[in-house]
């Protein structure tokens, strides 16, 4: 059963170390994606997410504009991030792990996401939607994000791990008439 991302109410945001004392929030403002949700067998379920690096968002222009540069994410030659996933490993009724390829600036690499099963609804005009939560842990250097600045007081202005926190409402859509 195909299930598309509803942009209105779903999330991509992260986190990551900033001077080694705090964290810097933000999000990707603009993605899409389907799901092959399959609720009686969810090790079937397959997920193509695409995420518009250039929507990122810290509530900091010039950060943003940082980490749109060839520093980070080098917008301008790799403006879609993307995931697909390869598997599915059920843990019980509600939860499991989504495994799947991520790529951002031509890396690819394998990433494992926990995954939280919230239930299905009926939406007040009719469709039926699905809620699902995400998080996983990365090392930003694995896929060439690698500025940083060292600190005097030891450390660094940005910390390697970035923690993902992923909350995506879907849709169903309707199934293709057959001949």
């Amino acid at each position: 059963m195909l299930w598309q991302i509803d942009p209105a109410h779903s999330s991509i945001n992260f986190s990551v170390r900033h001077m080694m004392i705090s964290k810097v929030r933000g999000q990707f403002k603009n993605f899409s994606g389907t799901v092959g949700f399959d609720a009686e067998n969810p090790a079937n379920t397959t997920v193509e997410i695409e995420i518009d690096v250039n929507s990122i968002f810290t509530d900091e222009e010039q950060r943003d504009d940082h980490l749109r540069s060839p520093d980070f994410f080098d917008a301008a030659n790799y403006p879609v991030a993307t995931f697909q996933s390869t598997r599915v490993e059920q843990i019980d009724s509600e939860t499991g792990k989504l495994y799947g390829n991520l790529t951002i600036k031509g890396v690819t690499k394998e990433v494992v996401l926990d995954v939280a099963y919230g239930g299905t609804a009926v939406t007040p005009w009719g469709t039926q939607a699905a809620g699902f939560s995400a998080t996983t842990s990365l090392n930003r250097k694995e896929w060439g994000l690698n500025w940083t600045q060292a600190l005097e007081t030891g450390g660094f202005v940005v910390g390697d791990k970035i923690k993902l926190d992923i909350e995506l409402e879907l849709v169903k859509q309707p199934e293709a008439e057959t001949a």
